[in-house]
This record gives structure tokens, C-alpha cells and sequence, in this order.
């Protein structure tokens, strides 16, 4: 089930399903402790007329997800026209400290007095392990408070100002009980004190309701590493009032995403509206240790049953040029500190991270036909180095680019420059960025490529002229390497990748790959307008276009990712997609040339969720959601593509005058 709300401080994380119940909660790290895991929940429920019913169990609610346009908070209305109730929600994680406040406005749609009890149930599966978790009233802070070791989650409620007034502590998925949630079937809990185990729990809000009368009922909870402070966060939460949480994590979205004026020329409301969602949505996957989780979505299970919870230094390397791009240099200036802790002695990324920056699991392996290789995507090397010269160009900080230049650039280059091929000059083989194929593949030669013109930038700011003609020469000879090997005139394309046969000889995978044309543009081994890249262009697309109905472009022929049967040649992805409209963006000559780059922002904008969530691909046809939701990089593309766009309008304006 994908995700259709997540909030973030970037200590506490917490990703709501379409009902708009907690499915991840994630802490003290974003992506890293899923203390509920998805295949856990937080219900909600209300019993009305002699009846209980949830929001995830009773298909007659209908629910909307939505989310502010600026800020993120959620906007969610959920109506039971047979009990005639609405439930309407604004929930956030507060910015300043680990407090997640959910707002309910409950209304009595009927026309008569009645008694309605509002619910919310619990289940935590804290440090990410089942049993040895203890779930207890707590009279000090009238809370309910569980807890292992040093994960203690404080929940309390109110409404109307009236502390919650029925609770229950239980096991769940223990000899076969289905949880504490069932005591409130007959609208009465058992207010049992405290059990340990699989612990679960329940607060109850009862209240008696007017014909259709609203109330309102605040429910929050605190993440701390020991009771003292979760009871002290409860403190802080009574004082300051839920409220207030409410309207100040409001206030802080609305000022970070307007910090800088943008003009929309051209743009939609939708456009614009989705714009400053992915904004946000980069944001919340930032981790206050700088790593930039993938996606938040437990449920997406990828090989091996893992989930996308890591830091790709591709990603994230996408996704702090999107932040500076739109002004926030501090937030990617931590994304490069956490790089500085991760990068290894020899000077190359491992495949992915936890946000604690240790090494996360991975599928490639260190040997290969009885010799060792190293198990790395080349790619993520490369732009690490390319998104710090991206960062360096926003925010001209000199002295952190001393700090980060020996460590990282010195080091990543100086690998990259010595891990070539003694004939082509390419890079030599390693796992290609979508992680299937090993070899040599034009969009990796073009990344390191770009590094390495990107490093010797950064050395002639600092003087370092030694570093920058060996940079410069390294990149050079790449450059002539891609166009002598890895383009194919015949075939009016770039290669996917190539590598070496038992004895030696070149071998070549002419497999249609929209990162092999958009590697050649997006790093310049080609000038923009250069025929080459045209006839690139226009294959790759034509042919990864073929069989999508609902419009698009999959990564490569036959992608089996996630494959759904049909025609196509693979799922659309919006990461790809929107590469083509930086293309078009890239060689337009007036604002009518933008028409095309338009049609994709409206397409994007049409297969987003109402919460703005994009997803990694979309199904051919129908053109649902599929993969993890929010993908992280998807947004930051969005971003960056709209951004591109802006820019180029303004040349347009320049032009003008």
C-alpha cells in the first residue's frame, strides 16, 4: 500500500496510508527504525448508534487525502454517510521537536443528539523487532506511554480541552489476538494498565454531540529517548497547546517555501501547486544526519524483500542539486558532510547507506568468476563530486569547499581518473544506475565525465593547478572514448553499455536505455543542438514511448521491473520523463517551443496523488501508482525540471528587453 501523506522534522518521520492512518514511524532517524513497519497500524475509529467502525476496515467511509499546498501538513476529510459522520484532519510533526498532532474536527451529521466516541489504537513494533515492548497508563501525564529500551512514544488526547477518558493496554498478534482495538467493539474499554510483549493499546474520546454539531479533539504523540523526556515533550505540548504546534509548523513550510520569489509564467495552479508539495516532500526525506532517504514506503518491497529505506548517493546527489537549485544550500550542505563520513579509503561510494551512515545491504557481489570486483555503481561516485560543484555555484561557501575538497573530490577522483580501461580511457566496469547490468555504460562514463570537469573547476577556484590538468585530461580522453565506443551511427543511439569477452574483445549491449542519451546531454559530451543527440533522442523516445497508453517514457526495452503484461516495452517513470522534458527545455528557441515541456509538467500533475505524492512509475495503461510512493528522487526531478524551466523562460524575457 503506498504512501499518501508523509511528515518529517527529519528526526521524526511519520508516512500515512490512504486512509490516513499511521502506517511508518520512523525515529530518531527519517527512513531508519520503523517502530510500526506498515505491516503494523494506528487506527482510527469512531462508535456511533451501538457500533464501532475504523477508517481502514469499514469500506463505506469515503475518504480524501489531501495536503496543504504550502505546508506540510495533511488535509484529509473522511465521511460514513450510514452514521452520517465526518471526521476532518490537519496533522503535522511539529519542526521543532519529535511531535506528531493530528486535529480532528468531529461532526454529528444527524438530526438528532448523540453519543460519539472517537478511537485511536496502537501497535508498535519498536527498534523493528517483535515482543519485549511494555505499553502503560501513565497517571502523571495521563498518557499512554510505550516504550523498549530507548524508544518511549507518549500518546495523549483531548477533546475540547478534556483529557481522553478510556484507555486499554493489550497484546496484538500474540495466540492469535487480533489486537486491543477490538475491546472498543462494544464502545467500553477495559482501561487494563500495562502489558508488555507485542503491546498495543487504545485511547477512547467521548463525547455527546448536538444535531450537527462539530468538536474538536487534538491527539499527539512525542518520541523521546527516556520517560523523563517524553513526559517533559507532553509538558511542552499542554503549555504551548496543540494548536499552537499546529499553526507554527504551518507558519515554518509556508516561510521555507517561499524564502525565494519564483514567477510561474506559462505554469498552471496544478504546476505550481506540485511544485512546492515536491519541495516539501524532498525535504521530509532528508535525515538529520544529511542522508536523503529514497522512499518512505515500507510496503514497497524490492529485491529481496528490502524496502527503499537507504541513502543512494544517486539519489541524493539528484536531490541536493534540486535544494540548492531552489535556494536551500543548507539542507544539501549536510547531505555532503554525511558524503564525507561514508566515502570510502579508496575513494569510490558503496551502493547505499543507512542514515546512521553505515553500510546498508545490498546485491552486488565482491567476486565475480573467481576474481574480486567491486560491488559499486561508478555513477554515484561521480555525481557526488558533480552535485558539490552544483552546490559551490548556489552558495559560493569557500571555506566548506576546502574542507570537503581533499576528502571527497581529491579522493573520488583521483579513483576515478586511475579506474579506467588502458585502451578506451573509459571507466572500467561496474554496476550500471539502474543496478541490473555490469559493465561499462555510456550513462556512467558521461556521470564521471562530468565529475571529473566538474572537479577541475573546483581545483582552479582553489588554486590547485596540478589537480585541474589532470582532471581536465582524464575528462578529455572520456570524452573522446564515448563518442570512438559507445556510439552507434547505424543505429542513431548510445550504446547501453559495453564490456569485454573472456578473451578480451569488446562486446556491446545496444539495449535502448533513456540514461545512455540523457548521460550525453545532461554532462555535455555533446553540444545541446548536436545532431547525435537529436537522432538519440528521437529513437529512444519513439521506441520507449511504444504500448503507454497513459503517455510516458519506461527506462529501457523490456524493463521487467515491476512489469505489467501488455504491450509496452516497460513502465513509464516520471524521473524519465522529465529528463526528456529537460531536453526540450535545453534546445528551445521561444516560449511556443515550451509547449511540449508544459504537456508533461499537466501529465505529471494528472498521475500525482491528491496529495501530490509521485510515485517511481505508473501502470501503461491505466496509469495508477505503482512502486514506492513518495519516491524521493521523482520529486527532486520535478523540481529541478520546473526550475529549468523558470530559467529559461527568463532568458526568453531577457531576449526581450
Amino acid at each position: 500500500m503506498s504512501r499518501s501523506i508523509v511528515l518529517s522534522n527529519n528526526e521524526l518521520c511519520v508516512a500515512l496510508d490512504k486512509f490516513g492512518e499511521v502506517r511508518d514511524l520512523y525515529y530518531p532517524h527519517v527512513g531508519y527504525e520503523n517502530h510500526v513497519r506498515g505491516h503494523y497500524l494506528h487506527r482510527v475509529g469512531v462508535w456511533v448508534d451501538g457500533q464501532i467502525s475504523w477508517l481502514s476496515d469499514d469500506p463505506a467511509w469515503e475518504i480524501s487525502i489531501a495536503s496543504e499546498e504550502e505546508a506540510l501538513a495533511s488535509a484529509i476529510v473522511a465521511r460514513h454517510p450510514r452514521l452520517k459522520i465526518e471526521l476532518a484532519f490537519k496533522d503535522v510533526v511539529y519542526n521543532e521537536k519529535p511531535v506528531f498532532v493530528r486535529r480532528v474536527t468531529v461532526t454529528n451529521g444527524a438530526d438528532r443528539t448523540r453519543e460519539i466516541k472517537l478511537y485511536f489504537g496502537h501497535q508498535f513494533e519498536i527498534y523493528k523487532s517483535h515482543g519485549g515492548d511494555t505499553a502503560f497508563f501513565d497517571p502523571l501525564s495521563h498518557s499512554i506511554i510505550h516504550y523498549k529500551g530507548r524508544r518511549v512514544f507518549l500518546i495523549s488526547a483531548r477533546l475540547d480541552g478534556t483529557p481522553f477518558n478510556d484507555f486499554a493496554t493489550g497484546r496484538t498478534g500474540f495466540n492469535n489476538q487480533e489486537g486491543t482495538h477490538r475491546d472498543a467493539d462494544d464502545g467500553v474499554l477495559s482501561q487494563n494498565p500495562i502489558e508488555h510483549g507485542p503491546a498495543d493499546s487504545v485511547v477512547g474520546l467521548y463525547g455527546t454531540y448536538a444535531a450537527g454539531q462539530s468538536r474538536t479533539a487534538y491527539y499527539w504523540l512525542a518520541a523521546a529517548p527516556s520517560i523523563a523526556q517524553a513526559r517533559d515533550l507532553n509538558i511542552y505540548v499542554v503549555q504551548k497547546s496543540p494548536e499552537h504546534l499546529l499553526s507554527a509548523t504551518t507558519d515554518y513550510w509556508r516561510a521555507w517555501v517561499n524564502a525565494y520569489e519564483w514567477d510561474f509564467p506559462g505554469l498552471t495552479p496544478e504546476h505550481i501547486a506540485l511544485f512546492y508539495r515536491s519541495l516539501m516532500y524532498v525535504r521530509a526525506g532528508v535525515d538529520v544526519s544529511g542522508g536523503v532517504i529514497a522512499s518512505l514506503d515500507s510496503d514497497m518491497l524490492q529485491y529481496g524483500y528490502d524496502t527503499y529505506c537507504y541513502v543512494w548517493p544517486r539519489d541524493s546527489a539528484y536531490v541536493a542539486i534540486a535544494l540548492d537549485s531552489a535556494g536551500d544550500t543548507n539542507v544539501a550542505r549536510r547531505f555532503f558532510e554525511f558524503c564525507h563520513e561514508v566515502i570510502s579509503d579508496e575513494g569510490y561510494f558503496l551502493h547505499k547507506f543507512l542514515p546512521d551512515g553505515s553500510f546498508g545491504s545490498s546485491w552486488h557481489p565482491w567476486i565475480k568468476d573467481g576474481k574480486p570486483q567491486l560491488p559499486i555503481q561508478e555513477d554515484e561516485t561521480a555525481l557526488v563530486v558533480y552535485a558539490l560543484h552544483e552546490h559551490y555555484k548556489k552558495s559560493h561557501d569557500l571555506e566548506f569547499l576546502e574542507t570537503m575538497f581533499n576528502p571527497i573530490v581529491e579522493k573520488a577522483c583521483d579513483f576515478m581518473v586511475k579506474y579506467r580501461d588502458e585502451e578506451t580511457h573509459l571507466p572500467l566496469p561496474s554496476y550500471d544506475l539502474w543496478e541490473r547490468k555490469r559493465g561499462t555504460s555510456t550513462f556512467t562514463s558521461a556521470t564521471v565525465y562530468g565529475a571529473l570537469i566538474a572537479a577541475a573547476e573546483l581545483a582552479k577556484i582553489l588554486g590547485k593547478e596540478g589537480h585541474e590538468a589532470r582532471y581536465r585530461q582524464a575528462a578529455s580522453e572520456i570524452q573522446e572514448g564515448i563518442l570512438k565506443y559507445l556510439w552507434d551511427d547505424k543505429n542513431a543511439m548510445f550504446v547501453n553499455m559495453i564490456d569485454r569477452d573472456k578473451d578480451g574483445a569488446l562486446i556491446y549491449d545496444r539495449t535502448i536505455d533513456i540514461s545512455s542519451v540523457y548521460g550525453v546531454f545532461a554532462f555535455n559530451i555533446l553540444p545541446t543542438n548536436d545532431p547525435k543527440l537529436a537522432r538519440a533522442w528521437d529513437r529512444a523516445v519513439r521506441e520507449l514511448s511504444q504500448g503507454i497508453s497513459t503517455g510516458g517514457i519506461a527506462r529501457f526495452e523490456n524493463d521487467d521491473y515491476y512489469r505489467i503484461e501488455g504491450p509496452s516495452t516497460g513502465n513509464p517513470w516520471f524521473i524519465t520523463t522529465l529528463w526528456y522534458a529537460e531536453y526540450l527545455i535545453a534546445n528551445a528557441k521561444s516560449s511556443a517551443d515550451l509547449d511540449r515541456v508544459r504537456e508533461i509538467f499537466s501529465w505529471v500533475t494528472r498521475h500525482a496523488q491528491t496529495s501530490g505524492v509521485l510515485s517511481e512509475q505508473l501502470h501503461p495503461q491505466t496509469g495508477e501508482q505503482v512502486g514506492a510512493s513518495p519516491l524521493t528522487w521523482a520529486h527532486g526531478e520535478y523540481v529541478t525540471a520546473i526550475l529549468k524551466y523558470l530559467d529559461k523562460m527568463k532568458e526568453f524575457d531577457a531576449v526581450k528587453k
